[in-house]
């Protein structure tokens, strides 16, 4: 029976053990997109987890949809990450960088070159976006052209290959949540009548691009994709879901891992671990009574040999030293949902461990 203090080696990646502490946005990286000495505190406070998926951080400037997330298609921003990864080496971990493409979420009124939002189709999300003059509604974003799809996988291998500059040990793409790569994959946002939309084995295509080109700049050994079956954040509406991901998940390359996201999904779980051959990774879905997801949880899923391994968000937001506590059986610290996004290092970096 596989432990989650277990070691394993997912392509080139070793980790120390099956804890992964999950992608968490949060909203302190520099105006500009570089990384700060306190991202790196906080990292490297959370070096004991097998393997670190970083926040979402986008890989061209038209790919940020938030204030103050963090950018790898700058020079300084490579260096500014180089602070992070040293880090967390230093401490022994291992870290890997989620590219997030936000696609139609986003606003104008975010960035000083107030460009345009972009996506497969121009369908505005429903919703509104926190911007510096207050809430606002989604503006309708500039349909890519094909050109400017090619030019957007350019942006993703070009950021994986700073990635591996700024001294990550590998890369994951971000293909959920209803960012870019999720929004051309579900039928409510695609509405493309070209060879990227219409048919399941057109919606895929840019994802599948997008992976290969990644995997081709820095190794498939140190590639991984996240997915969030049937997650309608960001208002999405994927429509066929279960046929969606039989059709994407085995025309994905070869991967260091794959990460599923689970929105009370787990049919479409133990569909995906049917149909990856490779290291599956999965983000626990949380009962609404039993918020964040447990550690039993966790183990639940090695148990019944769903995943290679677990990944922990808020518990890891909470509990930098989350080894040790699930070793010691708790207890675990509640997380403050007031201090997730933006701010200084209250409820960032002053959560305690154990002992102190």
């Amino acid at each position: 029976m596989t432990s989650l203090f277990d070691s394993a080696t997912f392509g080139k990646i070793p980790l120390a053990n099956r804890l992964v502490m999950a992608p968490m946005t949060r909203n302190r990286a520099k105006p500009c997109g570089g990384a700060t000495e306190l991202m790196a505190e906080y990292y490297a406070q959370r070096a004991s987890a097998g393997l670190i998926i970083t926040e979402g951080t986008q890989p061209s400037q038209v790919g940020q949809g938030f204030l103050n997330t963090p950018g790898l298609h700058h020079p300084e921003q490579v260096r500014a990450w180089r602070t992070v990864t040293d880090a967390v080496h230093e401490k022994g971990g291992r870290i890997v960088v989620q590219l997030m493409h936000s696609g139609r979420i986003g606003h104008p009124s975010l960035y000083d070159s107030a460009h345009r939002s972009v996506a497969p189709s121009a369908i505005a999300a429903a919703g509104q976006c926190f911007t510096p003059d207050g809430m606002q509604d989604y503006p309708v974003p500039h349909e890519l052209t094909t050109d400017e799809i090619a030019a957007t996988v350019r942006d993703f291998a070009d950021a994986a290959r700073n990635a591996v500059e700024a001294g990550f040990d590998g890369v994951q793409v971000h293909a959920g949540n209803g960012f870019l790569l999720h929004q051309f994959l579900a039928g409510n946002t695609n509405h493309r009548t070209d060879a990227y939309g219409g048919s399941l084995a057109n919606r895929i295509r840019f994802t599948v691009e997008v992976t290969e080109a990644v995997a081709a700049a820095i190794g498939n050994e140190r590639t991984s994709v996240r997915l969030s079956p049937g997650n309608p954040y960001n208002d999405i509406v994927e429509g066929d879901t279960d046929a969606l991901y039989a059709a994407l998940v085995p025309a994905l390359p070869e991967l260091a891992f794959l990460e599923v996201c689970e929105i009370v999904t787990r049919p479409v779980t133990r569909a995906v671990r049917e149909l990856w051959r490779g290291n599956l990774v999965v983000n626990p879905h949380a009962a609404p009574d039993a918020f964040p997801a447990s550690v039993e949880a966790a183990q639940e899923i090695l148990d019944e040999g769903l995943a290679d391994a677990v990944s922990l968000g808020a518990l890891f937001l909470a509990n930098p030293d989350l080894p040790a506590r699930v070793r010691a059986g708790g207890p675990f610290t509640a997380p403050d949902e007031t201090t997730y996004y933006g701010g200084d290092h209250r409820g960032y970096t002053d959560y305690p461990v154990l002992g102190r």
